[in-house]
């Protein structure tokens, strides 16, 4: 690592960051030019992300601080799962009971990939690494999820002649809806399938451009970036397949009945 390694922290002061509110002044600009309407929601996303980071920099200042018990790491960790599952239940509604569905993904993802990164030494177990990581694998899952729940409730809902013909047939709920389901995971999947295919040559990730930002060697970079991109597309697969048939299984009855499903309105 050169001398330059800590730059980061210590030249992007609050004058810095000020200035960097010329590209949202940018954003603002066009937005009032065309017309667009969203001035007020880009100041408010501006105004809260910042009260969020410097929120949430404080708190990782604790606990991330070597003296601190790996305890403190695995409590915040389990309050990321929770969090994330109830924001997918309230974002995807309109399927019933989806909050132990999304929780039980959560765990099974961090289980998994945790394990996984930090049982075969691919990472060191410390709370600099812990934290970060399962916070990267449960944002991105998060996403997923919610497009995955959302997409079975459209397939279910707009093919509704072809499920209960298949019911008809015989079919249980499982195997009717099977098709539908394997689409909706297809969709949510894709985007972060088309990321990793994409790195490098399309975009350059955060992880490893504040690596070598900080100063890390770049082929040093680029293998951390890979193990963390293996990492969440892991999760975000394993996170959308259980909420995928955890949320078509909600959809039916116990006697293999497609349950109404209404169009939001305005649509």
């Amino acid at each position: 690592m050169s001398g330059d390694a800590g730059f980061l922290a210590g030249d992007v002061d609050f004058v810095g960051l000020a200035a960097s509110l010329v590209m949202v002044a940018v954003a603002l600009v066009l937005s009032r030019w065309n017309r667009l309407g969203i001035e007020r929601g880009i100041g408010v996303a501006v105004v809260r992300a910042l009260v969020q980071l410097l929120g949430i920099g404080a708190v990782l200042a604790f606990i991330l601080d070597p003296d601190r018990s790996l305890a403190l790491s695995w409590a915040w960790v389990a309050v990321m799962v929770l969090f994330s599952a109830a924001v997918l239940s309230r974002r995807a509604g309109e399927v019933p009971g989806l909050f132990p569905i999304g929780l039980a993904a959560f765990v099974a993802a961090a289980t998994v990939t945790l394990g996984v990164i930090f049982g075969l030494g691919i990472f060191p177990l410390e709370a600099r690494a812990l934290v970060p990581l399962a916070g990267m694998m449960v944002g991105n899952s998060m996403n997923a999820t919610v497009v995955v729940a959302r997409r079975v409730v459209e397939e279910l809902r707009d093919k509704r002649d072809e499920v209960e013909a298949r019911l008809a047939l015989g079919q249980s709920s499982r195997r009717a809806s099977l098709p539908y389901v394997r689409s909706a995971i297809r969709t949510a999947l894709t985007p972060q399938v088309e990321t990793t295919k994409g790195v490098g040559l399309v975009f350059l990730p955060g992880a490893m451009t504040g690596l070598i930002l900080a100063g890390v060697d770049p082929v040093d970079a680029v293998k951390v970036q890979a193990a963390i991109m293996f990492l969440i597309l892991g999760s975000v697969a394993t996170t959308t397949a259980v909420v995928g048939f955890g949320s078509a299984s909600r959809l039916f009855t116990s006697d293999h009945r497609l349950v109404p499903l209404e169009r939001p309105a305005g649509t």
